[in-house]
């Protein structure tokens, strides 16, 4: 069978980011342009500046990932595109660039659902085996899925309100913790003690979340301590929100893991790069005897060529976008 090379496009968010995947899992280049210290100073992702700084970007970054390559766009078979959810002007950016380099190399487009490309992250590591469960943990999306095949999904859960990496920013903020708030928070719980007395979330036999009474909670402990002059201890109550969100999801996998005797677990979306998950999922798996698989630091994060591994399996179906594709903001998962 002939090799499959697929250019891959990224730009749901803050990174502009161009990758050539070979066959849905060798990654000949990757090239990734972030604006993380742009919006760092506002203590956020701005839209508007994003979708200029993706629109200065596009061109860069396409060039510097062609230079990495022995891969010219004349071997490329296919465009895909990150087209859902993420911030609509972003992803326009993103989407008419595609379109672009489709009309203009003659390349069939296809389109590719961000939460998705997170899970076939997966792919560029290891073979997903089928049934697998996936747990898509991210700043929008806290999801307990079933894969039965490529792209056949069925949903057991997700977040009621907050989704965990949400939660995550908000909690950083609250402590002073500068953007991207995530990774503060948990190098700052590395080095402090489960002390606070926290809520648990959703502590039901479902398979759904909530993280707002958690993150409401936090918030209102340290404006009360603040009114009272007492000294709040970061690195504690880092530690004590860290430990109830991450257990939180690795109960709800091992349920899932002992209703439905799946033995193979993947970890999807950007908070799978927090190291306590990472430790404390695979303690799960292993008490039920399950494999695990969670993609290299490199591929965690939005990264395009998570984009070139999800849209194999859609190349090999032909199933191919026209020009009238369009981006669209919100998205769940299939």
């Amino acid at each position: 069978m002939k090799d499959v090379y697929i250019l891959a496009i990224e730009s749901s968010c803050d990174e502009t980011s161009i990758a050539i995947v070979k066959n849905g899992k060798e990654v000949i280049s990757l090239a990734t342009s972030t604006q993380m210290k742009t919006h760092a100073s506002f203590g956020g992702v701005v839209p508007e500046i994003a979708s200029r700084m993706h629109t200065e970007n596009f061109t860069f970054v396409l060039e510097e990932c062609l230079n990495k390559s022995s891969v010219g766009m004349d071997m490329v078979d296919a465009i895909a595109v990150t087209y859902k959810p993420g911030l609509l002007g972003s992803l326009l950016v993103g989407v008419e660039f595609a379109k672009t380099l489709s009309y203009v190399y003659n390349k069939p487009l296809i389109k590719v659902n961000h939460l998705i490309g997170h899970i076939y992250a997966n792919a560029l590591e290891n073979d997903l085996k089928f049934p697998l469960l996936a747990l898509v943990v991210s700043g929008g999306h806290t999801e307990l899925v079933i894969m039965d095949d490529d792209y056949k999904f069925k949903t057991l859960g997700a977040t009621l309100d907050d989704a965990i990496g949400e939660a995550y920013d908000k909690v950083a903020r609250v402590l002073g913790i500068p953007y991207p708030g995530g990774p503060g928070i948990d190098r700052l719980a590395s080095t402090g003690k489960n002390t606070y007395d926290l809520p648990h979330p959703v502590m039901d036999d479902t398979y759904n979340f909530s993280y707002s009474g958690l993150k409401s909670s936090i918030i209102n402990l340290v404006h009360n301590e603040k009114q009272r002059g007492n000294e709040i201890n970061q690195a504690d109550l880092a530690c004590s929100f860290q430990t109830v969100a991450v257990d939180e999801l690795c109960r709800k996998v091992g349920i899932a893991l002992k209703n439905t005797g799946i033995k193979d677990v993947i970890v999807a979306g950007g908070v799978s790069a927090n190291s306590y998950l990472r430790e404390q999922i695979a303690k799960t798996c292993e008490a039920y005897e399950a494999n695990l698989s969670v993609p290299k630091l490199l591929y965690c994060t939005d990264n395009a060529a998570m984009i070139g591994a999800a849209a194999y399996p859609l190349y090999l179906k032909q199933e191919f976008a026209d020009f009238n594709l369009n981006a669209e903001s919100q998205a769940n998962i299939g």
